[in-house]
């Protein structure tokens, strides 16, 4: 038994695995697969748009597929960019860009009224059609710069307090102990272990 992982990322795959070590089933990319696969997501909720990239890709293989969907949700801005996190601003356009936009936009807001948090929702199908769907949540603010190296996206502009330290300032282990996809994985995780 498999699990397809409707990406073709290979950080996402290799946090799926580590986390779903337990499991003992294979974990792989669509394009390890051999599947191509690049639905419209037009969904109002990352939820909605995680299914959607999941039974796109549920509808060319009989394994277990898992497909996620991530932004980042700033409460002063009514929740943007939320589900267009990955086209704010247009598709091309750099991150240094976009977080830039953000940080100008949030110009003269304070600190209490910064708060932000990067969500993530992994839809499951297992083979007989079932559908899974687990959620998680990195709570911080956004800074007033860019800081660290260790990230990507908006990483270098969501602070989080607890640690006193900006999300790309995170070492690998300490961000997937908190990460808004690692707390929806090991959800999954669990939802799977019933199942299997």
């Amino acid at each position: 038994m498999k699990i397809v992982v409707a990406t073709g990322n290979q950080n996402k795959a290799r946090e799926i695995r580590e986390i779903f070590r337990d499991l003992d089933l294979d974990v792989v990319t669509m394009k390890e697969e051999g599947i191509d696969s690049d639905p419209e997501e037009n969904g109002a909720t990352f939820a909605e748009n995680a299914l959607i990239k999941a039974r796109a890709v549920h509808a060319l293989t009989e394994y277990i597929v898992i497909a996620d969907d991530s932004g980042l949700i700033i409460d002063a801005l009514n929740g943007e960019p939320g589900v267009y996190s990955a086209r704010y601003l247009g598709y091309d356009t750099s991150y240094h860009v976009k977080n830039a936009n953000l940080i100008e936009r949030l110009s003269g807001v304070p600190e209490d009224r910064r708060s932000a948090r990067f969500a993530c929702a992994i839809a499951a199908i297992l083979p007989d059609g079932t559908e899974l769907v687990t959620e998680g949540t990195m709570e911080g603010i956004i800074g007033y710069e860019e800081k660290g190296e260790n990230g990507f996206g908006y990483d270098p502009i969501l602070y989080l307090p607890q640690f006193q330290r900006y999300s790309a300032e995170l070492t690998p282990d300490e961000k997937n102990a908190i990460s808004h996809r690692g707390e929806a994985l090991r959800k999954m995780y669990h939802e799977l272990q019933r199942y299997l």
